[in-house]
């Protein structure tokens, strides 16, 4: 998965169009992107949106973070229609994560849905406090397939005037960016780039999105639809890597007991066969 794109949950235009469009998942949003007056109107929206018919595109939810007393009520009006899985904002670490499965696994069962296929994907930057659970998500829950991390709440929570100028983050956001790609990496699942708010800046967007897949991001989330061909392509291997990758792992094919092999003049071992396999998807 390269690409996820919100989607307002109040609007079926914005999800019908993107639905026809290249993002490999899109998130509707009962969030953010909805005023407190629609909120209610948006959960019935958001699940007429699920029952749509499906394409290949995977269909996540945005629930209102659990410290506004709509989590709940956002799960119970949106399971039956059996979202791919639920994106969890402000989220504060692994219990949290604990919380919201409990809820998913009774949901469900009165659904008939296979217990845990309901995924959960965490915005797990978006206060000063969860910055210190980042390392918290290891094996909290089988669910968990993802964390995303955010600037523009972590700012407001820092009391922050901005967090970034010409198109660079100041130094807070980057801790907060390079702390959940290591947590990411650390439990073992997707780690996804913040959204890039500069809508037609799009040489920023690739040079962003180039940044966060050389240093380990494996998708970005997105706001617009433009921006999507632009970061699928970004996040796609390069002939130089894809010829790389595929001759690093016939030479430990050929070499099964080896510990490190030469290739090319230069001395290669395990942790280079395990990128070779990632940049093909192995």
């Amino acid at each position: 998965m390269r690409s996820m794109l919100f989607v307002p949950g109040d609007s079926p235009r914005k999800f019908e169009k993107a639905s026809q469009g290249a993002a490999d998942a899109l998130i509707i949003d009962l969030e953010d992107s909805v005023v407190a007056d629609k909120k209610d109107e948006a959960r019935g929206l958001t699940r007429t949106m699920l029952q749509a018919p499906r394409g290949r595109q995977k269909l996540y939810v945005r629930v209102n973070a659990l410290d506004t007393g709509r989590t709940l009520g956002d799960l119970a009006a949106v399971m039956p229609a059996r979202p791919d899985g639920i994106v969890l904002p402000k989220s504060r670490g692994g219990d949290d994560v604990r919380h919201v499965a409990l809820w998913l696994d009774a949901f469900e069962a009165a659904a008939g849905i296979e217990s845990g296929a309901t995924r959960i994907v965490v915005v797990a930057t978006e206060t000063a406090g969860s910055i210190f659970g980042l390392g918290s998500y290891k094996g909290c829950s089988p669910r968990l397939a993802g964390l995303m991390w955010g600037a523009e709440d972590l700012a407001a929570s820092l009391g922050a005037t901005e967090n970034g100028s010409g198109g660079v983050f100041h130094s807070p956001y980057r801790l907060a960016r390079d702390l959940c790609l290591m947590g990411a990496a650390a439990a073992e699942v997707l780690a996804i780039d913040t959204v890039y708010t500069d809508i037609d800046n799009l040489a920023g967007l690739e040079a962003e999105t180039r940044a966060a897949r050389r240093d380990g991001f494996a998708c970005k989330a997105l706001i617009h639809p433009k921006h999507v061909d632009i970061v699928n392509a970004a996040f796609a291997p390069t002939e130089a890597e894809r010829s790389w990758a595929e001759k690093v792992i016939a030479a430990f094919a050929d070499n099964p007991d080896a510990g490190t092999l030469r290739l090319d003049g230069k001395m290669l071992d395990k942790p280079h066969l395990r990128a070779a396999q990632k940049i093909l998807g192995l």
